[in-house]
């Protein structure tokens, strides 16, 4: 028999964690799974925003004309999309270790592509390819250090997956400024004769193959383990990671996989009475969908605009950039330290009401710019105004929607559909980003008053979703997590953590 929610919160309570592992069991193999099963994450950083420094450079190298231009900017995360969707389907049939490998052999082949690319045809295919890696690691990072870490700790080490695509965000502006600034311009000659932006793309094969190796190593998740009939090894595994909780643990994996055996013989697996879909999968559509619709990519691939506006120089956004992204690397590990005291929840509402704040106050500072020389400009303390207010944002959602997103996703899902429904989410989430990212030059050049109005309003609704829909998930097993979430019509009684999500 699973251990109940009450049982669970009185052992979080008498034993609070720390990543030092001291009180906990958590010891030093844990945090080393659970960051080497990260790095996935830095290379969906890294790759996502590499562009952003070869964009004007690409322009022009190849003439593209504005709507190109975007295309290619933003094929990648078509290829998310796809690489998510395809991901959740590998990972659940061949395990989570061999789907980080294929991850990071399309890293490498993109990165090699991208930096070779003779026409722009050439380099949206190179991309799409990169953007399917991108789309694999953002399921199965999330996953899998889910599947490895202590209940106790479980947020703490899932935000570890945020921490380091911010990482990989820092990583790739830097390695852009120093390529553009050596070279003397991203257009310009700089090693073997090859453009210091090809050279940007070029550099994304160093943690591409380190990615591999790092998987390599790895061993499997004991859930997949143990649903393809490998208990010795799962044990084994378990074990490593938690030695005083294995049986426990192999028990409530084998409960919630009986169970899922059962209701499948009923149901299809994502199938359900909401839309086609399971309610429980639409939670995670939704979390996905609302983080990318408050805008926060905006402010990252689109920020020239932003601090020109404000009075910076154009050869200034780059350093400014860079300075947004440790920024968020700062407010994620504030997350990092919350997120298994404080609860998801309440950070989450608390990030929600600070970018509504923080966006409608860019909307009130856009709503007074002035039109100078064809450009937006915004006049006396609007510019400050408006400068502080995009930096609140990126901290309000550093901490708070950011990283937990992916801690959600990755505990909310039953074990039996985990890996396609958190592919799904995935997709969603990708889907949103593009477009986002392919509308905001469009809605830009009507209003930024309505844009930036616009992240405000979803911001603030996705306050109203957490409130009446999603649950506490701290200090839950994985297997106990789906109690919260019961099927229509059972007689099972959720947890009393689940009333906010009725």
């Amino acid at each position: 028999m699973a251990v109940s929610h009450e049982d669970a919160q009185q052992d979080a309570a008498a034993e609070p964690v720390d990543l030092a592992g001291r009180g906990s069991g958590l010891n030093a193999r844990v945090i080393w799974l659970a960051v080497a099963g990260a790095v996935g994450g830095f290379l969906f950083g890294f790759d996502s925003s590499v562009v952003n420094g070869a964009v004007d450079a690409i322009e022009q190298q190849f003439d593209l004309s504005a709507g190109l231009t975007g295309l290619a900017v933003a094929s990648a995360l078509l290829g998310c999309a796809a690489g998510a969707e395809l991901a959740g389907r590998l990972a659940d049939r061949f395990g989570r270790i061999p789907v980080m490998v294929i991850g990071a052999v399309l890293f490498l082949v993109s990165a090699i592509g991208s930096g070779y690319a003779f026409a722009v045809w050439d380099l949206i295919v190179w991309r799409l390819v990169g953007g399917l890696g991108i789309g694999i690691a953002s399921v199965v990072a999330p996953a899998y250090i889910a599947e490895i870490s202590p209940r106790r700790a479980r947020g703490r080490l899932a935000s570890l997956q945020q921490l380091a695509i911010v990482f990989g965000i820092f990583a790739a502006l830097l390695s852009d400024a120093i390529f553009a600034n050596v070279a003397g311009g991203a257009s310009e000659p700089f090693w073997f004769g090859l453009e210091a932006w090809r050279w940007m793309f070029l550099a994304g094969a160093v943690p591409a193959v380190v990615y591999g190796v790092i998987a390599l190593l790895l061993p499997e998740s004991p859930r997949y383990l143990m649903k393809v009939g490998k208990e010795d090894d799962a044990r084994r595994v378990l074990g490593q990671i938690q030695p005083t909780e294995v049986d426990r643990a192999v028990r409530e994996i084998r409960t919630s996989m009986e169970a899922d055996a059962e209701a499948a013989k009923s149901k299809g697996a994502l199938r359900g009475p909401v839309l086609g879909l399971k309610g429980i999968v639409w939670i995670g559509i939704l979390l996905s969908v609302f983080q990318q619709f408050v805008g926060i990519n905006v402010i990252f691939y689109y920020s020239t605009t932003l601090w020109k506006a404000v009075g910076f120089d154009e050869s200034d956004s780059l350093t400014i950039s860079v300075i947004t992204s440790v920024t968020n690397i700062v407010v994620t590990f504030i997350a990092i330290a919350l997120v298994d005291r404080v609860g998801r929840r309440p950070l989450l509402l608390i990030g929600s009401a600070g970018m509504t704040v923080s966006l409608a106050t860019m909307a009130v500072a856009f709503a007074n710019s002035v039109e100078v020389d064809g450009a937006v400009s915004l006049p006396g303390a609007w510019g400050p105004v408006a400068l502080v207010a995009a930096n609140l944002f990126v901290v309000f959602f550093g901490f708070s929607w950011g990283p937990l997103v992916w801690v959600l996703l990755g505990e909310i899902f039953p074990n039996r559909i985990r890996g396609r429904a958190l592919g799904l989410a995935a997709a969603a989430q990708w889907i949103a980003n593009f477009i986002v990212t392919v509308t905001f030059p469009l809605l830009s050049d009507v209003s930024l008053l309505f844009t930036y109005g616009l992240y405000a309003a979803f911001a603030a609704l996705s306050f109203v979703f957490v409130f009446w829909k999603v649950p506490e998930t701290n200090g839950m097993s994985l297997e106990e997590s789906e109690t919260l979430f019961p099927p229509k019509g059972s007689a099972r009684r959720p947890s009393p953590a689940a009333g906010s999500a009725r």
